[in-house]
């Protein structure tokens, strides 16, 4: 199936809203039904999502609303909140356990975890985004805690013309200290070029930094498997460019000096946390998440 040949990463950016909004939806849940827990995700979305949640802690509109994201694409719902759970125990263990010392976030949307978890908010941070994402996300976290909070610097930049290491030392991110890098649901908007890209500034990083990231699996991207998501694909046939085989990707990581530690289907996430929650969600089949170390 053809796609466009330019490569934009304009509509990227306006998913940026979308998983914070389903966090915050989420909250509307009982606690001991919650996938994710986030008191703050309401204060980071943009009015119409304030609306939804506003309107979701009626019982039968949120069910709708679940079940409306589930016939979309199954698995909709909980593959924004079971990535976001794994990759916040993965952050808290390497903080509390192996030193890490610096946290990068490329593509953080508006994403909460720097301002919600306790155990960071001591680390240096750096949220990367395009500079329409940050500028808002600025506005919003002075609006919430009206400065941006001291450990954590918004670095804008352009993933496709910009060299990721040069942002970030231009924000004082020198690369010198291990890391825990994030790259939650970026690398499917990208080209092979950008990604190989960002790899190479991976591959800098420290003896011991930690990577994070979700990947969409290559044959969905070429068409050859779809999944049983054929609506989906059309939706993103000509947004979402990249995708990973799993079998490649321990000596795609080892090219870059990376280690891989797990590399999770959708399943096993919603095993270890939806299951425990007595709720029935469907499973996303076409992305995964990735956890590695820099040897």
């Amino acid at each position: 199936m053809e796609k466009k040949d330019k490569i934009s990463t304009r509509d990227a950016a306006k998913t940026g809203d979308q998983p914070t909004v389903v966090v915050a939806i989420e909250q509307n849940y009982p606690k001991e039904e919650r996938i994710i827990q986030d008191a703050i995700a309401s204060q980071f979305i943009s009015g119409s999502g304030r609306f939804w949640v506003y309107l979701t802690k009626i019982n039968g509109i949120r069910n709708w609303i679940v079940n409306m994201t589930e016939k979309a694409i199954q698995g909709g719902w909980s593959c924004f909140l079971v990535r976001k759970r794994y990759t916040d125990e993965r952050l808290v263990q390497e903080v509390d356990q192996n030193g890490i010392n610096a946290i990068v976030n490329l593509g953080a949307g508006f994403d909460t975890r720097l301002y919600r978890l306790p155990e960071v908010q001591h680390i240096p941070s750096w949220e990367v985004d395009q500079v329409v994402n940050i500028d808002t996300k600025r506005e919003r976290l002075q609006k919430v805690f009206k400065e941006v909070p001291n450990h954590v610097k918004l670095v804008p930049i352009n993933f496709l013309e910009q060299e990721i290491g040069d942002a970030l030392e231009e924000q004082g991110y020198l690369g010198e200290t291990k890391t825990f890098f994030i790259w939650e649901a970026v690398s499917q908007y990208l080209d092979e070029t950008a990604v190989n890209k960002t790899f190479d500034f991976f591959a800098k990083a420290p003896t011991g930094s930690k990577l994070a990231f979700t990947y969409v699996l290559k044959d969905f991207i070429t068409g050859e498997n779809l999944y049983g998501a054929e609506k989906f694909y059309k939706r993103v046939a000509t947004l979402w460019h990249f995708g990973f085989n799993p079998n490649e990707m321990v000596a795609y990581l080892n090219n870059f000096g990376w280690q891989l530690i797990e590399d999770l289907s959708y399943e096993e996430l919603n095993n270890r946390y939806v299951k425990p929650t007595g709720r029935k969600l469907g499973v996303m089949e076409l992305e995964r998440v990735v956890f590695a170390e820099k040897l």
